[in-house]
């Protein structure tokens, strides 16, 4: 279906794909490092109609000789990026984002999708959205909870011991990151969830017993602008003159979100392995493609790192009102990225503190790798959402292409710094592109960002790389650090200028390894390794083979 005008309604949430007619190339951008041209496309006159194009924006400071991203016309027939939150105001917003009084439907979270004979299950294998749990906690899924468990149990073991409390056991896996035997579970006997939690909790072999967590992508329409401001954030961020001393190179970001279009010709050859936590059969998504597109784009356009490699990780499956995941399915991407050697993890999604996740997030820190996440889409009133008021976690505000923050985006003390984040131009799935908004797109551009600094010297610590991005960031707003944009505007340029770049090793002193090898504690994909390559086996239902892959120091 061909769009006839860039106008949105908040009702405008379907997932339908919409057709691209050919990308011209028109505005050139070249990074002198990567020889990539980002040509800005044009519109065309069929589609939609004329708009008033926009004059080169460069708002950097004087003195800074930075390209003008002069947009002489508009995007093709370009597909929008669904808002995967319903329309609602801010006001009317949950802790995660959700219209408190719209109905929840949800997914089973990566469970077995088994059905119970007690009740039905959704159409993914979920609870039903009538469950006693979802007009009380909206922000969790009915009917279910997660577990800390005896790993000693037996499959049949703790199939039994779920039985005797009313419960089925969808999943149990061992996840090495914290150390424990999770499982996920489903009440049968229609007893409130509360009472059968504390039934449960009570249990011998049962160390602790949780909510099962929604948790959103933060992704949002834009409303309609004059113009295309295309790839602004470039010269906002002053990628070009970053990629010229980094481009990402042989640092490996984990993107814990929806699918990515791995085939799609700015993503070719950069996402080095695809895990599913949730197991489904679902195809590439808008969400997970744009992220992954902001961080490693190399076609047209020009994403923050370039030559990074993703460790692409489906954790978030389409649901009535958007792309949802769980604590227990994040916290299976978590456990996957730590094992398959992220230097750092993308979290461009938000829902209430957690204390599966933080425990997650705590151990993920331990190891030294940087974690960047969205600082939410839910507005001024939003309470602090998670995972990025969570202290180790780098969270990230967005900008427009006037320097303003957007309107949704969330405030507060733990905000660490800004980067565009409105009317960002990005792949879409089977060789499309979108123009989409969000925090969401904000953290991406931070996480590639991350890598150039990583690449200049890989031994910088998560402390030490924040602390870079916060002295050089361009200071918006209230003089200093504030609430909106934390330390300011991201400075790639002036964030990788100022790290010492590790001194060379001399290639006969580099000794043979393999492609995979422990270090400190976690394993770390090598340089060496073949992209697309199929990664080990990682968490799996509890069994002697997911014993078989927890390393051996912890």
């Amino acid at each position: 279906m061909r769009r006839t005008a860039l106008a949105l309604t908040a009702a405008a949430l379907s997932f339908a794909c919409a057709g691209i007619p050919a990308v011209h190339a028109q505005s050139v951008m070249r990074s002198p490092n990567l020889n990539i041209q980002s040509r800005m496309p044009t519109i065309n006159p069929t589609v939609a109609p004329r708009i008033n194009p926009v004059v080169g924006i460069n708002r950097t400071p004087p003195g800074i000789n930075t390209p003008r991203v002069g947009v002489t016309s508009t995007l093709p027939n370009a597909r929008f990026s669904p808002n995967l939150s319903p329309a609602c105001s801010y006001a009317h917003r949950d802790s995660s984002g959700e219209c408190r009084e719209k109905p929840v439907s949800l997914s089973d979270g990566g469970g077995a999708g088994k059905s119970t004979k007690n009740g039905k299950d959704g159409k993914n294998g979920g609870a039903g959205r009538n469950g006693p749990l979802a007009a009380l906690n909206p922000t969790a899924v009915p009917n279910e909870f997660v577990a800390e468990i005896d790993g000693s149990l037996s499959d049949a073991q703790a199939d039994a011991l779920a039985r005797r409390h009313g419960l089925v056991r969808l999943q149990s896996l061992n996840f090495p990151l914290v150390g424990a035997t999770i499982g996920l579970f489903r009440i049968t006997d229609g007893r409130p969830v509360e009472k059968a939690r504390r039934s449960f909790a009570a249990a011998s072999g049962v160390r602790s017993v949780q909510l099962n967590f929604r948790y959103v992508l933060q992704d949002q329409k834009a409303a309609p602008t004059e113009g295309d401001p295309a790839q602004y954030a470039l010269a906002k961020l002053r990628l070009p003159q970053a990629h010229t001393l980094a481009s990402g190179a042989n640092v490996t970001i984990a993107v814990i979100d929806s699918g990515i279009d791995d085939r799609h010709p700015e993503l070719l050859n950069s996402v080095a392995d695809n895990y599913d936590a949730l197991g489904s059969k679902e195809g590439p998504h808008v969400h997970g493609t744009g992220i992954a597109g902001a961080i490693v784009s190399h076609a047209r356009l020009m994403g923050s790192a370039p030559q990074a490699r993703i460790l692409g990780i489906r954790a978030f499956g389409t649901a009535a009102n958007g792309a949802e995941s769980t604590t227990f399915v994040i916290l299976k991407a978590l456990n996957y990225a730590v094992l398959h050697g992220a230097q750092i993890v993308n979290m461009s999604f938000a829902g209430p503190k957690d204390p599966l996740i933080e425990r997650g997030i705590g151990a993920t820190a331990a190891r030294g790798i940087v974690m960047v996440a969205a600082s939410g889409n839910a507005g001024a009133k939003s309470p602090p959402l998670y995972p990025a008021a969570n202290a180790n976690v780098i969270a990230v505000s967005a900008t427009d292409a006037g320097d303003k923050l957007f309107a949704a985006s969330n405030r507060g003390g733990h905000i660490a710094i800004a980067a565009p984040g409105v009317d960002i131009f990005l792949p879409a799935p089977d060789g499309k592109y979108q123009m989409t908004s969000g925090t969401s797109f904000s953290a991406a551009y931070i996480s590639g960002l991350a890598a150039l600094m990583l690449e200049r010297n890989p031994a910088l610590k998560p402390g030490e790389l924040r602390a870079i991005l916060m002295r050089t960031a361009r200071d918006l707003g209230s003089p200093g650090r504030d609430d909106q944009f934390g330390a300011g505007q991201a400075d790639a340029f002036a964030a990788v200028s100022s790290i010492t770049a590790a001194p060379a090793v001399p290639v006969a002193a580099i000794p043979a390894a393999p492609a995979v090898e422990s270090v400190a504690g976690r394993q770390q994909v090598l340089p060496t390794r073949a992209l697309n390559q199929p990664a080990a086996a990682m968490a799996s239902d509890k069994s002697a083979a997911s014993e078989a892959n927890r390393p051996a120091a912890q």
